[in-house]
């Protein structure tokens, strides 16, 4: 009775706002099968993971602060009288899960419910006075450790100027009063709307998401949409109809059309066009899905393979009473090809020589696991893909070959050492401790190497896992050289349980758990973890250290040392790097791009650490001016052209635009590719400058 009491109080707080006569959102409960899947996680993960963490009342502290964090990361929502009472029960979660017992989360999600209703329609209702831009204010853009509003008219004052700075970004891009009070209107009002749309499991799955990163930082709950997600992720491919879908003003429509899927041969769709109803079979009812969750509708449209789904399509170019046409589709599979390997060629001076350097592209380390499992010949993975890449290139007499693992955040462990094998063929790529100490060295096992030549690794910040696995394999061996930033720092290994397999449930309810189960450790005895994969050759990035990588997190594993592997190293790269060094150096110093791109991170490194932005027109202007400069002299000097910043959210412009827009930031310069292309293109220059003076020694020796 104590928790009903207490958030009884929470929810009458929030009625007596200015906003009462506004409908509440749903009141969400947790289900049965929810609370047995909680304790039954509880009970793996306080057993199996690879450093238990009991389920106590410190775990419980852990758990609330990141379920709250997780719904209010900018503390623009709850006022301090709602985080005082929910941690009155900041202890009790470990126990409430012991009982199967979730009123705890669903009460604190039913009041963060409530009061984005509240802020949001407090928000709306602004727009209908005028804005004094002359005024010396400032609105603080990082709030995710500040104080959480005392009173509603502290809040009041934060949403005004969050509201204010809406406005002025819209505003400085050259939009009218009116078209800003309608935009605005239009996003703060689908806001209002996705609160609406919230359902049990969402709450569950943020409530579990809290709990499985409290143990560490890639443990993870999956429910069975997730789940579903993680699969097609990992396979690339699903059996639906080929099309990307996006929500645009409560329309599912047809961002994209995948080639050679269903929906693309038909002939029957078009990018723009809307879909307003599914049916499932030749005869089945068509459900109308206008306003539906996107999610919902994807999973009304993808089914089994040679299964028709028909549709209610609403023309791109007709109106809202426009005429609408129902079409079929068999559905097949369709393969994601965007996130598979990909190559290309890019030709670059190095000293009196041309080079030809092969670039192959690797988002993840896919693995098919259930068409291997079954023995599949012809299964699909990311290092079978890249050996014929690699042949392809061969053919094309590339000098050196390019691995880009930029923003790859890993995947397949068995992927990562296959990929090494390519490189390196036969021995030890990483050594695996698990939690009871003992330690597995895992090899590749290919009889040769793919590609003997010279090498190379892209990488970034958001390089992690089994992109950390390879490149560090590749650097420990010597075998290539290494370029980019310092890398996430994830190492530790991760496996799928299925929870209802554990029970031996015959129908999915639970969902499953990627549990931590091991550390990895390099060839060399260290480990990536927490200080990443060290560049040969630094580039700059954009990420922001504190909070995005292994350091980021509370929680994170130590880094630690092991015996290294039996292995043998060749000291090419040693040799050469001085050289790589000294001449990246001297390019960069002369080119205008990079220096540019270095004054580009200088300045949002900048605002990043300032936290705050003007509410001032006259000082907006003025910085809008000397960026439109920046980029008009690029320009100018064929550097590409200014996005700008129109003050629109993605789904806000037209269709067409958006993606005019998301294939101008594909197409642009690639400063970061075109230096490492430049430092592949010097290493193949000097080794073979090495070989020829080895050659040469060698043919002066057998003279004598």
């Amino acid at each position: 009775m104590r928790i009903a009491y207490v958030f009884l109080g929470a929810f009458l707080a929030i009625a007596q706002s200015a906003y009462a006569e506004v409908a509440s959102p749903p009141v969400l409960a947790p289900l049965k099968r929810q609370a047995q899947a909680a304790e039954l996680s509880a009970q793996f993960l306080s057993r199996y993971s690879y450093k238990p963490v009991p389920l106590d009342d410190a775990l419980s502290a852990r758990i609330m602060d990141g379920f709250i964090k997780s719904l209010d990361p900018d503390r623009m929502l709850f006022l301090q009288t709602d985080i005082d009472r929910f941690m009155a029960d900041r202890s009790e979660i470990d126990d409430a899960i012991e009982r199967k017992d979730l009123k705890i989360p669903f009460a604190i999600f039913n009041a963060y419910e409530q009061r984005v209703v509240d802020r949001t329609n407090y928000a709306r209702g602004l727009l209908k006075q005028s804005f004094d831009f002359s005024a010396q204010e400032n609105y603080s853009v990082l709030r995710d450790k500040a104080p959480w509003p005392q009173s509603e008219a502290e809040s009041n004052e934060l949403w005004r100027k969050r509201v204010k700075s809406d406005w002025l970004r819209l505003k400085l891009g050259g939009k009218t009063d009116a078209a800003i009070r309608e935009t605005l209107d239009k996003r703060y009002e689908n806001t209002l709307e996705r609160a609406y749309k919230f359902k049990s499991d969402d709450v569950f799955q943020s409530f579990m998401d809290a709990y499985s990163t409290s143990i560490d930082p890639h443990t993870d709950y999956f429910g069975a949409a997730a789940s579903a997600d993680f699969n097609v992720s990992m396979k690339l491919s699903l059996f639906g109809i080929g099309a990307v879908l996006q929500e645009r003003d409560d329309y599912t429509t047809i961002r994209e059309l995948v080639p050679g899927g269903p929906a693309q041969l038909s002939g029957k769709l078009a990018v723009g066009d809307r879909i307003t109803g599914v049916g499932q079979g030749k005869d089945g009812a068509i459900k109308e899905v206008v306003g539906t969750r996107l999610d919902e509708v994807v999973q009304m449209i993808r089914g089994k393979k040679g299964s028709v789904v028909r549709l209610d399509i609403l023309p791109a170019d007709a109106g809202a009473d426009g005429t609408h046409r129902v079409i079929s589709l068999v559905r097949d599979k369709i393969s994601l090809d965007k996130q598979a390997a990909r190559k290309t060629v890019l030709s670059v001076k190095a000293g009196d020589a041309t080079r030809k350097i092969g670039i192959i592209t690797l988002p993840v380390f896919y693995e098919d696991f259930e068409a291997k499992g079954k023995g599949d010949q012809d299964y699909k993975s990311a290092s079978r893909d890249v050996a014929k890449l690699l042949d392809e290139l061969k053919q094309e007499k590339v000098d050196s070959v390019l691995i880009d693992l930029r923003n790859n955040g890993g995947g397949s462990l068995d992927e990562a050492i296959d990929l090494t094998g390519l490189f390196i063929g036969n021995g030890p790529v990483v050594q695996q401790r698990g939690s009871n100490g003992k330690i597995e060295v895992k090899s590749a096992e290919l009889a040769a190497p793919v590609w003997t030549g010279p090498m190379g690794v892209l990488i970034n910040r958001g390089s992690a896992s089994a992109s950390e696995i390879f490149a560090a394999a590749i650097q420990d061996y010597g075998r290539g050289v290494i370029v980019g930033e310092p890398s996430f720092g994830k190492g530790t290994v991760q496996t799928v349980v299925d929870l209802d397999q554990i029970v031996r449930n015959s129908k999915p309810e639970f969902g499953e758990l990627k549990v931590t189960i091991a550390q990895f450790f390099r060839v060399n005895g260290g480990t990536t973890q927490l200080h990443g994969v060290t560049p040969d050759i630094s580039l700059p990035g954009l990420s922001d250290p504190t909070s995005f990588g292994e350091t980021s997190y509370d929680n994170a594993l130590p880094w630690a040392q092991i015996k290294p592997a039996n292995y043998t190293p060749a000291d090419t790269i040693t040799t050469l790097l001085p050289t790589l060094q000294s001449r990246h150096d001297a390019r960069i110093e002369s080119n205008p791009d990079f220096q540019r791109l270095l004054k580009d991170i200088a300045d949002l490194k900048a605002q990043r650490e300032k936290g705050i932005v003007s509410l001032n027109e006259a000082e907006r202007r003025k910085e809008a001016a000397a960026r439109e400069k920046r980029f008009k002299d690029r320009a100018e000097a064929g550097d590409g052209e200014d996005l700008g910043d129109d003050g629109l959210e993605a789904g806000e412009r037209s269709l067409s635009a958006d993606i005019a827009i998301e294939n101008a930031r594909k197409n642009a310069k690639d400063v970061l590719l075109d230096e490492t292309v430049a430092i592949l293109a010097d290493e193949a220059d000097l080794q073979e400058g090495m070989l020829k003076a080895a050659t040469k020694e060698s043919g002066n020796t057998n003279g004598k």
